[in-house]
């Protein structure tokens, strides 16, 4: 038995239920693919920041590889051609890999099950459920979170799964060193990717530091390590596993303190959760102007504003700052977000899939649920009872940076922006993911 896993958005070996059903194979060929550009636009790819993140994850999976006889090979190409091709050079007789949300990933699925000559085993993603857990059917899924909320919060979340401790061998294949990316850690937020790093923070800021006791008061600080527990780019790319977090969560809740801040880290997980299932029943309709609601908004596109919103160089200095913020670090705080959709929204009149898509590109923490159900929520198109928010800029600035520190920081130091030169013609933003 000559098996690949192609990894995806599950950059681990601790409850990867794919890579164990391999455990009992003769070889194992695994293989990472590198995001491609999206084919509508030249601005949604992979940013600077987003790229090392991910360079630094897989250099470090590869390390958890190879202490297990293994090695990564990782691959520039679509897996529409470069699967069938290793499946035929290798003579590999079955393949899997993880599931993700995404109507391309859902298509990309279906035409290897039909093209490829051997079984795909498609395993479960980084979620905290399967779908037989959830006690509802996918179709009867609710639009909005607190009905789900209310029923997952009472649901048993299985315990993650041990890492194998070895794995079959590799075949006789090249596996190239894993290059650097260009881009050096921002000193503003120097998070490195990969598990190793996942770990250690997951440590200091629930049991080390237990900043956890106080995160409902600290989540909303735009700066990232002042009160988020900035998890979300690991769990993002698949170091940590969603159910690992939340069982060190309850474990501390079990061994030293269980408070309302405790709770809201497991609620924020929902709210993950959330996104992940809505993603994956709203499937094409998520990236459609009317979202999973299929009302359609005034919105229009408006190059100059788009760009100017990109540069951070709007009329707000707040979300100026913000923007720089994303574009030199790759992340921004959950408030943040929610103030620079509102003002691409609201204020400059832009069709909210730009902004998702520009979010897209940079965010070290990216998460196709997360990010465009979030956006849906914003401008009202989603899983927001309310149907949208519009935020207030200058109140905003005055809760959440009342002595401009923040936005001091962040004008001050001017990080050099990208020149943002867009042409709405080459936007043409279709159905798909």
């Amino acid at each position: 038995m000559r098996h690949l896993h192609w990894f995806r958005n599950d950059l681990r070996l601790k409850d990867n239920p794919a890579i164990a059903s391999h455990t009992a194979a003769d070889s194992l060929l695994c293989v990472y693919l590198m995001p491609k550009p999206r084919p509508w636009c030249n601005l949604v790819g992979v940013g600077a920041q987003r790229e090392r993140f991910l360079r630094e994850s897989l250099q470090d999976l590869h390390q958890q590889l190879v202490e297990r006889g293994q090695a990564l090979m990782v691959l520039e190409g679509s897996p529409e051609l470069v699967l069938p091709d290793l499946v035929a050079r290798f003579a590999i007789t079955e393949v899997s890999t993880t599931f993700t949300p995404g109507s391309y990933e859902r298509k990309t699925l279906a035409y290897l099950d039909e093209k490829l000559t051997v079984p795909l085993q498609v395993h479960r993603g980084n979620s905290l459920f399967e779908q037989p857990d959830l006690p509802f059917e996918l179709e009867d899924l609710p639009k909005v979170f607190s009905p789900f909320r209310r029923a997952a919060e009472k649901l048993n979340v299985r315990g993650p799964s041990p890492s194998p401790e070895a794995l079959p061998p590799p075949p006789a294949a090249q596996f190239d060193a894993i290059p650097p990316a260009d881009t050096s850690k921002p000193t503003m937020l120097p998070l490195p990717g990969g598990r190793a790093a996942g770990l250690r923070r997951l440590r200091q800021f629930v049991f080390d530091d237990r900043s956890i006791t106080q995160y409902k008061e600290t989540r909303n600080c735009l700066d990232a390590l002042d009160g988020s527990s900035t998890l979300s780019p690991w769990l993002a790319n698949g170091n940590l596993s969603v159910r690992e977090v939340a069982h060190e969560v309850f474990r501390f809740e079990r061994e030293d303190l269980s408070n309302e801040s405790t709770y809201w880290l497991f609620f924020e997980l929902l709210w993950r959760e959330f996104f992940h299932w809505r993603a994956v029943v709203d499937d094409a309709q998520m990236f459609k102007i009317g979202g999973s609601s299929g009302k359609i908004r005034g919105n229009t596109f408006d190059p100059r504003n788009f760009a100017r919103w990109c540069a951070g160089d709007t009329n707000f200095p707040l979300v100026n700052a913000l923007m720089r913020q994303l574009v030199a670090t790759g992340w921004m705080s959950n408030r943040g977000r929610q103030i620079a959709a509102s003002c691409l929204i609201n204020e400059l009149k832009v069709d909210w899939r730009f902004g998702a898509a520009f979010f897209e590109k940079h965010l070290i923490d990216y998460d196709v649920g997360s990010n465009y159900g979030n956006w849906q929520y914003i401008a009202g198109v989603g899983g927001d009872p309310r149907g949208g928010r519009h935020f207030n800029i200058d109140k905003q600035a005055g809760q959440w940076d009342p002595q401009g520190i923040f936005t001091a920081k962040w004008d001050g130091d001017r990080p050099s922006q990208p020149h943002y030169v867009i042409d709405a013609a080459d936007w043409p933003i279709g159905e798909g993911h």
